[in-house]
């Protein structure tokens, strides 16, 4: 799915964005749309976000959910709850503070001047703790002398409106309540239909109004609380209400990794980013143990993509069941048969950026599945879902030796299309470790897929390869005409990301040493590293916008992977350069990173400014973290050879680091990293050994 906002690539114009729940209708029941601009989302970037997938609360710092915009409770791609006005004594607490506690949990302050007050302070205080299911504690307490007598009051609403027409303006109206039990219901046309319940008990229900009415009497020092619970139903059944009770995906499925050390940005970064990915979590609706990530909030929770897969990779380090799960969802999309184009995982287009046809997501998860299923094995995958998998994995080889076959590189998205760099460095990656990965397993193929590496390798490097005084670039594309596009950006992270084999050893790349070393210095110059990461489109290139989500933003996971990708290479300084911008950008958002912001240039005293149709938390972006801190350690695993080397970075950028809480093996794993750049394990599952 693209990340542009509406209209975007592989969806047609008007189509809004897909919601919580795959293949939900949009917009149905909505009302004749509000005057919004086409292709404009609502900003969420004030506003905190509450997130236990399938559940996701959307709040203003103030606390109170007016139905303004997206604000509101959602579950599975409804909005169960858009209104929730409290009133104490007839007016609205003064709002002094809204934060969020948790990844699902907002905790707002308040206070209140009653009558009888001395002076201007407030003698009653309010706080309200939100869940993202939209389970909500309001609790006032009396800090005068003397006791308190009065009304509260909470008023309701819901539209029961699909998250795409929402962010496409076309909510519709708020539905009628009824009362029920100790609160209201309301239900819509379509099978829908969501109740409120209080505890205590309202003492007056005013339907037509949606309120619910208390009459609080609090002594001298005393609290008094009031316990919202929401839940929405099916017609079809029951959906989800709690992001922590039955239906979430448990804590096992991610090991709780930490760091500490003398920088204390990396602990709080992986700390903030393990609990992200737990939140966006979420299960496969027709096969329940199968999990996968959401590609973030709130505008793309719909089904697994490439992005997905993508961040189970950079995940490893924290088990290896999520890619289990993720591989598998994925392969049952796989396009069987014994036509041109079995293997292939299919998948919405997806912008390019300027000068470029849309490209496949399809192709990009078709060429990562061997690659995080032979990765996988190296991290500890248990032999019974490779073997489950592994028919899969070479259904994807393949369909790329028959792309192969035609004139040697793989086209994206279509025959006819140009040859896209990156694609090749994907392709190339397949190949290696799927050829690794089929020797290992007693397979086939393996020899015809290296010569194909091979052959790739020698035609990229004569025609992706172009001279100039500075040194050369690598062309982002070439046309079957010869021609060239020559626009350097973020992109050219992926020719370093190479994937590791059997002994710890890393595969060869696409380029040779000079080439390598000519890629990192273009990635550190002050055309592409922003100060905050990698720009997906360097400064100097046509089309080059500091918002543009392919054509200048910074996107974190092509940071993360030129990250990796520099520092296994040995190109210290240039991974240490990035590193350090990323975890500052991190640091100026709370640690939350969204998927990417824009790529101004830093200045002293300036941060990071969010791109307006990122979401937050996203995948790749907290997945990329993990990879990005995981990357001062250099581990690389060898389970089925029962050993792990560590190579951390000799100049020990960041000071000491300790790294616990990983999982080699399927044991914990931890290693320490000196101030010397001197590396260390102190935790390993028995019998695997310190290789060199």
């Amino acid at each position: 799915m693209a990340l542009s906002p509406l209209p975007a690539p592989g969806r047609p114009a008007g189509h809004p964005p897909k919601g919580l729940a795959p293949g939900h209708p949009s917009g149905v029941g909505a009302a004749p749309p509000r005057p919004v601009r086409p292709g404009e989302l609502p900003s969420v970037h004030d506003a905190l976000l509450c997130v236990a997938l399938p559940a996701l609360a959307v709040c203003a710092d103030h606390g109170q959910l007016t139905g303004e915009g997206p604000e509101g409770v959602y579950t599975s791609g409804r909005r169960i709850l858009s209104r929730c006005v409290l009133r104490v004594a007839g007016r609205e607490p003064v709002a002094l503070q809204g934060r969020l506690a948790a990844v699902d949990r907002a905790v707002f302050l308040g206070v209140l001047r009653l009558p009888g007050d001395v002076g201007p302070d407030p003698g009653l205080s309010v706080e309200r703790t939100r869940s993202a299911d939209g389970t909500e504690r309001v609790t006032l307490r009396n800090a005068t002398g003397r006791p308190l007598r009065f009304p509260v009051e909470i008023a309701l609403g819901t539209d029961l409106a699909d998250l795409g027409a929402i962010a496409s303006g076309r909510q519709g109206p708020e539905l009628a309540p009824s009362v029920h039990g100790t609160g209201l219901r309301w239900a819509s046309g379509d099978g829908w239909s969501v109740a409120v319940t209080a505890d205590p008990p309202p003492m007056d229900s005013l339907a037509a109004a949606g309120v619910l009415r208390w009459e609080a009497e609090l002594p001298p020092g005393a609290p008094y609380t009031i316990r919202l619970r929401v839940r929405a139903d099916r017609a079809t059944g029951t959906a989800p209400s709690s992001g922590a009770g039955t239906g979430r995906p448990g804590g096992h499925i991610l090991a709780e990794a930490r760091a500490e050390g003398d920088d204390p940005r990396p602990g709080e970064l992986l700390h903030t980013s393990v609990e992200d990915l737990r939140a966006l979590l979420q299960r496969d609706p027709a096969h329940p143990t199968d999990v996968h990530l959401a590609a973030g909030v709130p505008w793309r929770c719909g089904p697994v993509t490439a992005e997905a897969l993508w961040a189970a990779r950079m995940a490893l380090p924290l088990g290896t069941r999520l890619a289990v799960t993720t591989l598998r969802s994925l392969g049952r999309a796989q396009l069987r048969g014994t036509g041109a184009e079995s293997g292939r995982v299919p998948g919405p287009l997806r912008d390019a950026g300027p000068g470029l046809p849309p490209r496949c997501t399809g192709i990009e998860a078709t060429l990562a599945f061997p690659v995080v299923l032979a990765e996988a094995r190296r991290w500890g995958l248990p032999a019974a879902d490779l073997d489950e998998l592994l028919p899969v994995a070479e259904r994807c080889l393949g369909w790329l030796r028959r792309a192969w076959e035609r004139d040697g590189y793989v086209p994206d998205p279509g025959p006819t299309e140009p040859w896209r760099a990156e694609t090749q460095a994907h392709a190339h990656r397949a190949a290696l470790l799927g050829a690794d990965l089929l020797d290992a397993c007693g397979r086939p193929g393996a020899d015809a897929l290296r010569e194909g590496a091979r052959a790739l390798r020698e035609r990229f490097r004569r025609e992706f390869w172009l001279d100039d005084l500075g040194g050369g670039r690598p062309a982002v594309a070439r046309t079957a005409d010869g021609g060239t596009r020559s626009q350097l950006g973020g992109w050219a992270a992926h020719l370093l990301d190479t994937g590791l084999l059997d002994g710890g050893r890393y595969a060869q790349g696409l380029l040779d040493k000079v080439e390598t070393e000519q890629v990192a210095r273009l990635l550190a110059t002050p055309a592409l590293d922003s100060g905050w990461g990698l720009r997906g489109l360097g400064v100097k290139e046509p089309g080059y916008n500091p918002f543009g989500h392919r054509a200048g933003a910074v996107r974190v996971h092509e940071t993360a992977v030129a990250v990796a990708g520099l520092a296994a290479a040995g190109h210290e300084k240039e991974a240490a350069a990035l590193l350090r911008g990323l975890l500052d950008a991190a640091e100026s958002f709370g640690h939350r990173l969204p998927e990417m912001y824009a790529g101004e240039q830093r200045t002293a005293g300036a941060r990071p400014v969010p791109h307006p149709a990122a979401c937050r938390p996203a995948a790749v972006a907290a997945a990329g973290a993990v990879q990005a801190v995981v990357a001062l350690a250099g581990i690389r695993p060898d389970a089925p050879g029962r050993s792990v080397s560590v190579h951390p970075m000799p100049s020990a950028p960041l000071g000491a680091i300790r790294l616990s809480g990983l999982v080699v093996a399927g044991e914990p794993f931890a290693v320490r990293v000196g101030r010397l750049g001197l590396g260390m394990v102190e935790e390993a599952a028995e019998g695997l050994q310190l290789g060199v």
